[in-house]
């Protein structure tokens, strides 16, 4: 079997070397065939860095990687295309004199490897102008562009407004020279996380395309279920292809769901140990900086509406939480509906693991770092041991920080306890449902798993929030007289219902009820 290309971005080294490629050249040609001018937002670690060096090597007429690949016979290896990189992945940049010193460094290294020189080298946007002219003017052919993470600087920057408007400024001042170039230019992609469509960055370059949502392009980037078993079956020998679909597969752009490439190929190196691969590389700073300003219901992000402009339109004075969310890949497209012909998006979660992630990420929202142990948790679910399950949760609500009380009365609500609950038990990386449709009402949270003996287990939670200290019943009498358990009767399930009340008083449970259904 090839190896796998964990972390390699290069085509180059991936052919050359033997691993594994996933072809995704009839992709490429699509692209280049029927237009020009392209922008396409993905989170990262998808493989975009990888997509722009395909479309470098392809232009450039590197025939021998391509043999074999479905775009081989299609292509003219005979043409040459003078080929201009810029990439913004590296480093972390803190002012514009920077921005500008390191655009100036990527321009050189172009001119470098073009075997041509600018006349102006201090000024970034004079130097790209005299690159593009020289490059046509040396290889007689057309430039292509490629602009690989054009937005890291200003989203490395977006908690300093001041900051952040310097990097716009200057990225703008770069991009610009695009749009006068027309008559110099064969190809240009720009790739990246976010797209600033409200702070004038692509007001020079009103004509991109943007495929983020083009069906035909949702599986640009990423596996899909079919490249998954053809490239990498050798691999998954064993595995239960259910279990990795719950766990990685999911997101989607409107057309194909696709895998994350760093989650399969980690997962397949660990010994398809299922973890938190993707989420483990590193959430971005100014997600958590945002998520700690602001009060979240969270199973509210089970089930987001958004429209179209708003999962495309990324307003740094007036920043919204399902834009972020989903162009950072917290947040997938799920269904889409239609309101009055305009194109609704509703929103959740690709997979278990990311559920699991931002739940873990985002408890420090409700309470100390201190958290329970997880393990003692699962333990306690294997033996169906209530006793220890209460006693868990009591310790659960014992470490809600203070200050999470102090100057608010959110104690007083069931949402908060629903939230705590359901944030919890979905960071253990668990099957929940929360807001279950019933024909006779919403069950607050479902959870469901598998013990090791292949048997299915339900739990049925209902919450109550109550004015005094004392139980009084009325969660397990609600679970009772709406036969929430209906649903689930269907001879594969051990169900069991839960009832849980909280006091307004001691802000902790003060009622736990427990029978199989």
């Amino acid at each position: 079997m090839k190896k796998l290309p964990i972390g390699i971005s290069t085509l180059s080294s991936i052919i050359d070397d033997g691993y594994v490629y996933v072809d995704k050249t009839a992709y490429v040609q699509q692209l280049v065939e029927s237009g020009k001018y392209y922008f396409l937002s993905r989170p990262r670690r998808f493989g975009k860095s990888l997509l722009v060096d395909t479309l470098q090597q392809l232009f450039a007429g590197n025939e021998p990687l391509f043999r074999g690949l479905h775009i081989h016979p299609h292509w003219d290896w005979s043409v040459q295309y003078p080929v201009i990189v810029i990439n913004f992945a590296a480093g972390f940049l803190k002012s514009r004199e920077e921005l500008d010193k390191r655009i100036r460094f990527i321009l050189r290294l172009n001119q470098q490897r073009l075997g041509l020189t600018c006349a102006d080298q201090d000024d970034p946007a004079s130097c790209f102008t005299d690159l593009i002219h020289a490059a046509k003017a040396k290889y007689g052919q057309d430039v292509v562009i490629l602009i690989d993470e054009y937005d890291k600087p200003m989203l490395d920057s977006i908690t300093d407004q001041a900051v952040m408007d310097e990097m716009r400024d200057g990225l703008k001042n770069l991009y610009s020279v695009i749009k006068g170039q027309d008559a110099h230019i064969r190809f240009v992609l720009l790739t990246g996380v976010s797209k600033f469509s409200k702070v004038s960055i692509f007001s020079g370059l009103n004509n991109l395309q943007d495929i983020t949502l083009s069906p035909a392009y949702s599986a640009l980037c990423g596996y899909s279920q079919c490249e998954l078993e053809h490239y990498f079956g050798g691999h998954l020998q064993g595995v239960n292809m259910e279990d990795v679909q719950s766990w990685y597969n999911g997101y989607n752009w409107l057309g194909e769901s696709v895998y994350n490439p760093f989650d399969i190929l980690l997962f397949i190196s660990n010994g398809k140990q299922f973890r938190n691969y993707w989420f483990e590389t590193g959430t971005p700073g100014f997600l958590v900086d945002l998520l700690k300003t602001r009060y979240y219901h969270l199973p509210d992000f089970e089930a987001i509406e958004a429209s179209e402009a708003q999962l495309g339109d990324f307003d740094m004075q007036h920043i919204q939480l399902e834009t972020l969310l989903f162009q950072t890949g917290y947040l997938t497209i799920k269904r889409t509906d239609t309101l009055f012909e305009e194109p609704i998006f509703l929103l959740s979660y690709p997979n278990r693991e990311v559920r699991s992630s931002f739940n873990q990420m985002v408890m420090g929202r409700y309470l100390t770092e201190q958290l329970p142990e997880r393990l003692p948790f699962l333990r306690a679910l294997l033996k169906n041991d209530f006793a220890s399950l209460q006693q868990r949760f009591t310790l659960l609500f014992d470490n809600i920080a203070h200050q999470n009380y102090t100057q608010n009365n959110i104690a007083h609500y069931e949402g908060y306890y629903a939230a705590v609950m359901y944030s919890f038990i979905c960071a253990l990386g668990l099957d929940t449902v929360v807001e279950d449709s019933h024909n006779k009402g919403r069950i607050d949270l479902a959870l469901r798993f598998r013990l090791p003996d292949g048997q299915r287990q339900v739990y049925i939670f209902e919450f109550k929030v109550l004015d005094g200290d004392q139980p009084d019943g009325s969660a397990m009498q609600q679970i009772k007289d709406k036969d929430y358990a209906a649903k689930y009767r269907d001879g594969q399930n051990r169900i069991f219902l839960i009832g849980i009340e909280f006091s307004k008083i001691t802000r902790n449970i003060i009622g736990f009820e427990w029978e199989q259904a």
